[in-house]
């Protein structure tokens, strides 16, 4: 009997040597996956100071809304320099011509400055032998009260 109880005993012995080494081995394994997983959460984390997750979340969060604040005012102002721009007078034509066909050059000129809707303002200048004389006539729709020269005519569509 003694015999079988050294047996006995020799057999858990034998098991629960296994059973150690199995759960080192495990324990092993368990502390290589713990490391690798600290290091993409110090990876995630970075530089921030902040060992709390929620914390992370949270000031993203805010972040966030602070960006979704400033991208709205941001298109507000696009919106408003929009519904401006076509009126904006940027449209410019120019010519030079003989206003007097008693000599001289190309001394005279017509200017025009309109927007998309050729409201604005033409410009001519006429030069002579002694004097320059200089008109100016309002546009509205490219048309003006008072009469147009063929060549403020044709610098109005210069201008478009």
């Amino acid at each position: 009997m003694d015999e079988q109880l050294m047996y006995l005993m020799g057999g858990i012995g034998a098991v629960i040597l296994l059973l150690v080494i199995i759960l080192i081995v495990w324990i092993a394994i368990i502390g290589s996956r713990l490391k690798k997983l600290r290091k993409q959460y110090v990876a995630v984390m970075g530089n921030t100071g902040i060992s709390n997750l929620e914390d992370v979340i949270l000031e993203l969060k805010q972040k966030l809304n602070e960006q979704e604040q400033k991208e709205e005012k941001l298109k507000k102002r696009v919106d408003a320099v929009e519904s401006e721009l076509p009126l904006v007078k940027g449209k410019i034509g120019i010519i030079r011509y003989n206003a007097f066909s008693e000599g001289g050059s190309d001394l005279s000129f017509s200017l025009a400055i309109v927007n998309e809707e050729k409201d604005g303002v033409v410009f001519s200048g006429l030069h002579g032998r002694d004097n320059t004389y200089m008109y100016a006539k309002p546009l509205q729709k490219g048309e003006s009260n008072y009469p147009l020269t063929p060549e403020e005519k044709q610098v109005i569509l210069l201008a478009k």
